[in-house]
């Protein structure tokens, strides 16, 4: 389709401008951008110490939360500094190789994560439906292949999505009302035609998300049903403790991020308030929340805390 106004040039360089509407309370907003940034940076940090320095949490489900850490850690300094940055002093300038880096980080770490909490009702399910294998599995062997296989997996389906986004002619507008690069909202730019990308998006995200979820969903459902069959009350209720903290993180991952996807690629005009915020609870929600849900349901992660903090043992 001919785009009147335009040189035809690709634009290098791109305008956050925050949340649209919002602009007059962008110093409002920026609070709890930073303090869940804060603690979301504090705890996951001091998780990773207390799991690798604490020789009673070197088991599977203890990795997986400490991998599970690193990747919010990654996917929070990947967005909030720079949205910080456009709350505080408007400095909304990004280029194009840096909003392909923010896609990059902000879809591989998705994928990441999304692996990592199918590994752990993996984990959960041998756990509960299988003790007698679960124990003789070696565990730095299950964590080195879960952890490559996740990596490799995300890097070999977020490469293209970069390539399909540098190769657009990005010539109608260089003005983001967002907070953040992503995919869609870029792609919508271009004065070609972007089928590909939106085909390709929509074929990863049900390549990877959507399967996972699923899997960790039949998982679950073994699990409970082996769960109420423990024959002592307090093993069950023990079990499903650790049940009910890990779905809640799957909710929390999964909701905002699905329903971003679905938005970004139905509408048709500019982002709405209520799009761009519930983009940017993909970002603050689960680093923040992941930590305190499991740190509260952990005890053995509550006594490293308290044994790091009080240099003794809490029995």
């Amino acid at each position: 389709m001919a785009t009147p106004n335009h040189t035809g040039t690709s634009h290098s360089l791109f305008i956050l401008l925050g949340i649209p509407g919002l602009e007059d309370q962008h110093i409002w907003i920026s609070r709890p951008f930073f303090i869940s940034y804060l603690v979301a940076v504090l705890g996951n940090s001091l998780l990773v110490f207390i799991v690798v320095t604490e020789c009673s949490l070197h088991e599977p489900m203890y990795f997986f939360l400490c991998m599970l850490a690193v990747v919010d850690l990654i996917l929070s300094t990947t967005t909030v500094p720079k949205a910080l940055a456009v709350f505080w002093f408007h400095a909304g300038e990004i280029s194009l190789d840096g909003c392909a880096t923010q896609i990059f980080f902000i879809h591989a770490t998705f994928i990441a994560e999304s692996g990592i909490l199918l590994a752990m009702a993996f984990d959960c399910y041998v756990a509960i439906c299988d003790p007698l294998r679960y124990v003789r599995v070696p565990c730095c062997e299950v964590i080195i292949r879960v952890g490559l296989v996740v990596v490799l997996r995300s890097f070999s389906v977020i490469l293209p999505d970069v390539f399909l986004v540098k190769r657009l002619p990005l010539c109608h507008s260089n003005v983001l009302p967002h907070t953040y690069c992503e995919h869609m909202a870029v792609a919508k730019f271009a004065c070609a035609n972007i089928r590909v990308n939106v085909w390709y998006g929509l074929s990863a995200l049900l390549s990877t998300a959507m399967i996972d979820a699923l899997h960790i969903w039949v998982s679950y459902t073994f699990i409970l049903n082996a769960v109420f069959r423990l024959p002592s009350r307090g093993a069950w209720q023990k079990a499903l403790n650790t049940c009910v903290s890990h779905l809640c993180i799957v909710l929390i991952f999964h909701l905002p991020k699905l329903g971003l996807s679905v938005l970004h690629r139905v509408e048709k005009h500019s982002y709405p308030t209520l799009a761009v915020l519930m983009a940017n609870l993909h970002f603050l929600v689960p680093p923040f929340m992941n930590r305190i849900v499991y740190c509260i349901k952990s005890k053995q992660i509550c006594q490293g805390l308290l044994k790091l903090v009080g240099g003794k043992q809490v029995g």
